[in-house]
């Protein structure tokens, strides 16, 4: 049994608009009292729209301040810029293309210069491509296609290549189940795809669970007149239609009540699987071991707030540090599955905590200081393995 070396890092999303300055981020990380950074592509670093001679002024500097502050810069992160857009998944395949090449690639080889992993939130499936399957099932290969090509340039790079985890399906992966699948689709030799699992993210699924075949029935013999919408989610503008069809007519409620089951099936990537969905112990327990980069907030599991470790929010939120530790050595307990991508050696727990507008900045600093004392208490250097940081809990 092979356990990961585990890193605490700061994803300097909180230094946008801020402090965007490398010397100026990365002596306020140390400050805090991180040792490595996720530098977010949002905080004038990005690869689409900065001009080549930026790109190696911006590395030069990062580089020195390595040196002169001790802390690493060991992750990158796309950050709400590429979040808002369909990237990978445009309905114009020459501009996804070029969103391939020109954003992606264009990192991948950089960064794999200085040995440094790299994350994306970057793809959707927009709502036309969510209404009909056999559309969805191509625009999903076309999708995995490019991953695949992106993949196998991170391992030509010798980096981690993530894709992180959603909560809504028209982003996927946002289902255990269909993480494993993307990340199997993915899989290939010489191919370095992975995940991120973001422990906040666990918020929404739980909107789109499977309605049984009682509760359609329960919910069409009560539907009132006038009443549009069934009172859960049951799917496709199809299934809906279906549902209203057999509202407006209860006599032939059982025929109706047949082809929405039906097609419930054949919608089944619009549904969650199971309450472990919403789960983020579940999600750390089965994925962890192909999530290098881990996105941490805490939460109340009801919504997702990118809120700080604080006393006041750990009092309220359902992350723990030793419950984290352990539900990732269960992922590395399990089976080797030959399907899936290589264990990760490294898992950076990249602490993604957002600064409101209002914030003083000694109040955003203050808080994050908490996150990383909070932290060390578990996690007290860069690089130990996870069973000695179990063992040192006990």
């Amino acid at each position: 049994m092979k356990y990961p070396k585990i890193y605490l890092t700061l994803d300097n999303c909180f230094a946008i608009k801020r402090w965007t300055e490398p010397a100026q981020w990365m002596s306020l990380v140390k400050e805090i009292g991180f040792d490595s950074v996720q530098a977010s592509f949002d905080n004038e670093i990005d690869f689409l729209y900065s001009p080549d001679w930026y790109m190696e002024k911006w590395f030069a500097r990062i580089e020195e301040q390595e040196k002169r502050t001790g802390v690493s810069v060991d992750t990158f992160y796309t950050g709400y810029q590429t979040y808002r857009t369909a990237g990978l998944g445009h309905f114009d395949e020459q501009m996804a293309d070029y969103l391939t090449e020109e954003w992606m690639i264009k990192a991948v080889k950089r960064l794999g210069k200085r040995h440094s992993h790299m994350g994306v939130s970057f793809f959707a499936l927009t709502e036309d491509i969510l209404q009909k399957p056999e559309l969805y099932k191509q625009k999903y290969r076309e999708v995995v296609r490019r991953f695949k090509y992106i993949g196998r340039c991170a391992a030509e790079n010798g980096i981690y290549f993530c894709s992180e985890a959603m909560y809504a399906p028209h982003q996927p992966s946002w289902t255990i189940k269909g993480t494993k699948k993307f990340l199997a689709d993915c899989c290939e030799e010489g191919c370095s795809i992975y995940t991120t699992i973001d422990v906040g993210h666990m918020t929404g699924q739980h909107r789109f669970s499977k309605p049984s075949k009682e509760q359609i029935r329960e919910s069409i013999e009560g539907a009132v007149e006038g009443n549009q919408h069934p009172p859960f989610w049951i799917g496709a503008e199809h299934t809906i239609d279906l549902w209203r069809k057999a509202a407006a007519d209860k006599t032939h409620m059982e025929a109706y009540l047949a082809e929405i089951v039906e097609d419930i099936e054949r919608y089944s990537y619009l549904f969650s699987d199971s309450e472990e969905d919403s789960s983020p112990y579940a999600w750390l327990q089965e994925l962890s071991c192909y999530s290098p980069i881990i996105h941490m907030q805490q939460t109340n599991g009801i919504t997702a707030s990118h809120a700080a470790f604080t006393r006041q929010n750990n009092e309220k939120g359902i992350i723990e540090g030793r419950k984290v530790l352990e539900a990732i050595a269960k992922s590395y307990e399990q089976p080797e599955d030959i399907s899936m991508p290589p264990r990760a050696e490294e898992i950076f727990l990249a602490f993604e905590i957002f600064g409101s507008n209002a914030e003083y900045s000694y109040e955003i600093i203050n808080k994050l200081k908490e996150t990383a004392v909070y932290w060390k208490q578990f996690v007290p250097e860069n690089g130990i393995e996870l069973d000695k940081l179990l063992k040192q809990l006990e």
